[in-house]
């Protein structure tokens, strides 16, 4: 009986091992362009959110901000999928009415202006599918060099009298994108 008992125990302990070891599952390495979130109110306390915008990061790593958001060529806004824009009231983007709803932002580099651009298209990566018919808004803003230089790629929101400011910053460049409430 006591074998019995041993040699059941020896076989339960060996399966459950062999189980756990045949079951673990393998996590990739942090990705060098992690996912980020800002919104507005920015304060985390506030669930009341008006805006909120999911993108990548991606490092400088000595490299030039012209040379990963070329001039005149449509950008994702960060790294790997497209930049995600949900607005939870109606805003304006210039003289443009944005309804409420989650929509795709891009911007064109330009040297001294760039292009802010809504855009229905959900769920795209990069900007290898954008489609300008699918615009909702555009506006030309001015870019601007300041100190220090912003390593990875950025963007925070404040609010300013009846709007609401997105600022991106990245290496010596910062924009600021109005959205009127």
């Amino acid at each position: 009986m006591k074998t019995t008992t041993l040699i059941t125990t020896c076989a339960l302990a060996f399966t459950t091992l062999f189980s756990l070891t045949t079951t673990a599952q393998d996590f990739p390495d942090l990705d060098k362009s992690p996912m980020d979130r800002a919104a507005f109110p920015t304060s985390y306390k506030d669930a009341n959110k008006l805006v909120k915008i999911t993108y990548s990061r991606p490092q400088l790593k000595g490299r030039e901000v012209s040379k990963l958001a070329p001039a005149d060529k449509v950008w994702r806004v960060g790294a790997n999928e497209a930049a995600e824009i949900s607005f939870y009231k109606e805003m304006k983007l210039g003289n443009t009415v944005i309804k409420p709803g989650t929509y795709t932002f891009y911007l064109i580099p330009g040297e001294k202006e760039w292009t802010a651009i809504i855009n229905t298209d959900i769920n795209v990566w990069g900007s290898y599918f954008y489609n300008e018919a699918n615009d909702v808004a555009r506006l030309t803003i001015p870019a601007q060099q300041g100190d220090p230089i912003v390593e990875a790629f950025s963007i925070v929101f404040d609010e300013a009298k009846d709007k609401i400011n997105m600022h991106i910053g990245w290496g010596k460049t910062r924009l600021m994108v109005p959205f009127t409430k």
